[in-house]
């Protein structure tokens, strides 16, 4: 069940936070190290880069993916 939250609140929500990617860069300012790295719009660039890793996250937690990569992945580092 906790799977079903997550798709239903992560996905609209990478949806809306690249919306308001606008208003969300107005209120929290400039990203120094995004301007720095990722250049001129580096902000709004990560506010995006962001949402998606969310969506991307968010679906593959709701399809059970995110488990068997990060037992596979990370299990070993953890005697697993």
């Amino acid at each position: 069940m906790d799977k079903f939250f997550v798709a239903i609140i992560g996905m609209p929500s990478a949806f809306v936070i690249i919306y308001y990617r606008r208003q969300i860069k107005d209120f929290i300012g400039d990203i120094p190290f995004a301007e720095k790295y990722l250049g001129i719009g580096g902000t709004h660039k990560f506010i995006i880069f962001f949402a998606v890793g969310i969506f991307i996250f968010s679906l593959m937690y709701a399809m059970g993916t995110w488990q068997s990569w990060s037992t596979s992945f990370l299990g070993p580092l953890f005697g697993e």
